[in-house]
């Protein structure tokens, strides 16, 4: 397959350009070699790396996680235990954050209940429980 330059490997990953620079940059994706005139010319399996790399993000593996995920691919002597014990790993983390985000919710909830909108800001329920800490 013919080598694409940056601006096309974006546009068939789907991402910004600057996002494919990063990702170089962090070592997400291998720097290619250039053409004569400097371009950066990478392989038609970069824009499936950077697929993957977008699919990871939106299940909430952060960037060294996908790095990981990255180079477990390509080690032979792991097996898919390995990535099934990441992926219940994130899956963790994943409640940890809900319970928190429900946590917040709820104190929210109890907050907003607590001001019904009148009266002088100085007394407000909401800000008065920030400003104390009992939020």
């Amino acid at each position: 397959m013919k080598p694409l330059t940056i601006g096309h490997l974006a546009r068939e990953a789907g991402i910004n350009l600057e996002t494919v620079r990063y990702y170089e940059r962090r070592g997400l994706l291998p720097k290619p070699p250039r053409s004569a005139s400097g371009y950066r010319l990478f392989p038609a399996e970069a824009a499936r790396r950077l697929k993957f790399i977008q699919r990871a993000q939106e299940l909430g593996f952060s960037l060294r996680e996908v790095q990981e995920l990255l180079s477990l691919r390509v080690s032979p002597a792991k097996t898919a235990a390995v990535v099934r014990q990441r992926a219940q790993s994130k899956i963790s983390d994943i409640q940890s954050k809900i319970k928190s985000l429900q946590s917040m919710e709820k104190t929210l909830r109890k907050l907003t209940k607590a001001g019904v909108g009148c009266g002088p800001i100085a007394e407000c329920p909401i800000l008065e429980s920030l400003d104390k800490g009992d939020a």
